[in-house]
């Protein structure tokens, strides 16, 4: 019954913690969305649209391991806290800025950086924080809720925002992100999130601050099956890092921002069944099947988006895309969690953070120049390939585009089947042990100490094997 009781209370406090993170990336998502339409309105340019993105990633890497030693040094809480806060300030300095009618692209970009080093605290600490609080079987389910909060970002904040843009403004957007960390900030400070026990693994790894930062590498490339399941992220992220810079521009190329955030709606609107569907089933028992087949489909998904000049081909490649993706993601997040020790997560899944984005920025830097001097080249009207692949995918605008993500999306699908192949990924929940005690193990012994008669009828577990 105490550990009914306890589960509960975690639940409760999480719910809390979810809740206000929610409102805080919504408000992100309008002002990511309306940032990126103003950088492109003001510069006409793709590389300098994929700076912005550069400068959010660049920082995130290098800080990473770092952050990660002191997260599992501070209270989780207060790591969220720091997150928050600072980059709220970073977000007032744009609106100031912009308010005053002095913001330059290098100040965002500048400001960006900041909001990127204060976030590499966020990720690992809210992650490490949801296991102390969830228990087990529903660790799955709480990775979809988590990506609700992007799943309805993704679906609203580009209608929302398109139409603030346009009628009010870009500081009116960037204010409103300001007032969402805020209320991020005040739901952390009414919570408690209970210390992680020490484990033999935890006490091992102590030292100094470089050591402890060094320990989360280690761990990890001790076991070969993270090793591999790290590889093959980090392959699907250089495929997905492309997106970021090429998407919007594609989209300005064939619509206006309105009926382009119309379309990013109905792709957020698939992220949110997903993430729905996630928060209630919890994803497969077998958490590598939950990973590898939906990215063979992402795959697919991003070959149809590149496929045609064609608004609705693309609403639906990436409604199907963004469906199988918390599946994806969540199914990962389970099996981490419950893979490592919860007093050295916060160094492990910060390395894995790293280590998965470190090929986003080669991605970012070599989108805009891959595209303007050699894909779209191609796909011109008298171009290389457009009597041959265009009479296909179509030639002209946005169609050098359309063939690279035609590329990318064969890459995806060939390297789900390649990481299938190789054995100790595959078995990589079988080979390596659980570092949450089992719940039906749990709730078994209550329901012996409470002389309960109806054990067929307890919860089956989700198990991350």
């Amino acid at each position: 019954m105490q550990k009914q009781q306890a589960a509960a209370g975690g639940m409760r406090i999480f719910s809390v913690i979810w809740f206000g993170q929610l409102i805080s990336t919504i408000g992100s998502g309008l002002t990511g969305f309306a940032m990126g339409v103003w950088i492109y309105e003001q510069t006409g340019s793709t590389t300098l649209f994929a700076m912005n993105m550069l400068a959010f990633t660049l920082p995130t890497l290098l800080m990473s391991p770092i952050a990660g030693a002191l997260v599992d040094r501070w209270d989780r809480r207060w790591a969220m806290l720091l997150s928050d806060t600072g980059a709220g300030l970073s977000t007032l300095v744009i609106w100031l800025l912009f308010s005053s009618g002095h913001l330059e692209i290098w100040h965002i970009y500048v400001a960006t950086a900041f909001i990127a080093a204060f976030s590499t605290f966020q990720w690992p600490a809210y992650s490490a924080a949801t296991t102390l609080l969830v228990p087990k079987k529903h660790l799955g389910r709480a990775s979809g809720m988590v990506q609700i909060g992007e799943a309805i970002s993704q679906l609203i904040s580009p209608v929302v925002a398109g139409a603030l843009f346009v009628s009010a403004g870009l500081n009116v957007i960037i204010l409103i992100d300001f007032i969402t960390f805020v209320f991020a900030v005040l739901t952390l400070l009414a919570v408690r999130v209970p210390k992680p026990k020490a484990t033999e693994e935890g006490k091992e790894s102590k030292g100094s601050l470089l050591q402890e930062a060094a320990f989360g590498w280690k761990y990890i490339t001790a076991h070969r099956g993270l090793t591999a399941l790290l590889i093959y992220f980090a392959a699907i992220n250089f495929a997905s890092g492309f997106f970021g810079p090429l998407l919007i521009p594609m989209m300005l190329d064939l619509a206006e921002p309105d009926k382009m955030g119309l379309i990013f709606s109905i792709v957020g609107l698939g992220m949110l069944a997903g993430t729905l569907l996630m928060s209630a089933w919890g994803g497969p028992k077998r958490r590598i099947l939950g990973i590898l087949i939906p990215g063979a489909a992402m795959g697919l998904f991003t070959i149809m988006i590149g496929l045609r000049p064609s608004l609705l081909l693309i609403g639906a490649g990436g409604f199907l895309m963004m469906l199988f993706m918390p599946v994806m993601n969540g199914s990962s997040q389970a099996l981490w969690q419950s893979k490592t020790a919860p007093d050295i997560q916060g160094r492990v899944f910060a390395v894995r953070r790293m280590f998965a984005w470190f090929t986003q920025p080669l991605s970012i830097i070599m989108a805009g120049p891959l595209v303007e001097r050699v894909f779209q080249p191609l796909m011109d009207e008298g171009g290389r390939l457009a009597p041959t692949v265009g009479q296909v995918i179509g030639f002209g605008p946005s169609r050098g585009t359309g063939l690279l993500f035609i590329v990318l999306g064969l890459f995806v699908f060939v390297i789900s089947f390649a990481a299938y192949a190789y054995p100790r990924l595959r078995l990589v929940e079988e080979e390596l042990p659980d570092h949450i005690a089992d719940d039906a193990d749990d709730d078994e012994a209550d329901e012996r100490e409470e002389g309960a008669s109806e054990l067929e009828f307890k919860e089956v577990p989700v198990t991350a094997d």
